[in-house]
């Protein structure tokens, strides 16, 4: 099958539109925090030991029981360090979490966490190293309502170079892929008000890239269907066009047909024109010819059209 330009030209917005979709969009947000759950970590394998590399991760805890587990997280630079901040802090008395400041749980931790704290108590825990060990140690007994919500944050001084987001309070620098992702990593929320400004730059609660690529893609198909619309309008006025010159081209051979300069016959022989033409004044351009023969002829030209008459005749039946 033959493929139209109107197609042709349809298909190749489609690609061009469907490259510009899948294109990596430069977004404020990228990975966002990691989620780990002390249940799944505390559990007896070989990847309890290792160290996790984090710019951002919460830790959950909710109502496990008999657990002696101890987890060891590890910044990407020798440069950062660790903000440890409670969204939600809730220990029962037998139950402890130790925080060490450092790769091993080892020595005096840096805060022994139980039901005395509360996560106004604590606040923010800042270590000095790039590593931060947790030990948490509970009972046989608790409820549902015991567990926390830790977040933990790869955090630059401001001393350092900082080509990332800075926080708005303590002018800390943290990854933009903990932007906008609805933890508050800062502790001022600062990195979750920049989300405002992306929230206002879009309609109808689409992001305003994706709007742009929508209409565009719109636009290209209506502007595609339009474009072979009138094609085919144009062909069809071009085959009327040429019918009508056809049927106006048989009509002008029908009309000059008995002006002809010899009349052929099936048998090889032909009548000279001295034989068939009228005079000029009643010549078929003026007076068609018919089925029985010149109408209208002059009166007295009446005896050179009878006499032509049979002729015509004639030839109109051999041919």
């Amino acid at each position: 099958a033959t493929t139209t330009p109107a197609t042709k030209w349809l298909l190749m917005w489609l690609m061009l539109f469907t490259v510009m979709a899948q294109a990596p969009q430069h977004q404020v947000s990228a990975e966002k925090s990691k989620h780990y759950y002390m249940q799944a970590l505390c559990k007896n394998h070989f990847l309890q030991q290792l160290y996790r590399k984090i710019d951002g991760a919460v830790l959950w805890s909710q109502n496990e029981r008999n657990l002696d587990c101890i987890i060891t997280f590890q910044t990407h630079s020798i440069l950062q360090r660790f903000m440890l901040r409670f969204d939600m802090l809730q220990l029962d008395c037998n139950d402890h979490l130790y925080v060490y400041d450092g790769a091993h749980a080892v020595a005096t931790p840096k805060v022994d966490i139980s039901c005395r704290n509360t996560k106004q108590t604590v606040s923010s825990i800042l270590t000095r190293t790039n590593f931060v060990t947790l030990k948490y140690v509970t009972d046989n007994w608790g409820t549902d309502a015991n567990g926390f919500k830790l977040v933990i944050t790869s955090v630059k001084d401001p001393k350092h170079t900082c080509n990332d987001f800075t926080c708005a309070a303590r002018e800390f620098c943290i990854s933009p892929d903990l932007l906008c992702d609805g933890i508050n990593h800062c502790g001022d929320n600062s990195d979750e008000s920049v989300c405002q400004s992306e929230t206002a730059a879009t309609v109808f609660g689409v992001d305003m890239t994706w709007f742009v690529l929508i209409v565009v893609g719109i636009v290209l198909v209506l502007s595609a269907v339009i474009v072979g619309i009138s094609i085919c309008v144009c062909r069809r006025q071009e085959e009327s066009n040429l019918n009508q010159n056809t049927a106006i081209q048989m009509h002008h051979t029908a009309e000059t047909n008995g002006s002809s300069k010899h009349l052929h016959y099936h048998h090889g022989g032909t009548l000279s024109r001295e034989h068939t033409q009228l005079p000029p004044t009643s010549g078929n351009w003026h007076h068609p010819a018919g089925p029985y023969g010149y109408h209208r002829i002059l009166r007295n030209l009446s005896k050179m059209a009878t006499k032509v008459r049979p002729i015509w005749c004639l030839a109109n039946s051999v041919n």
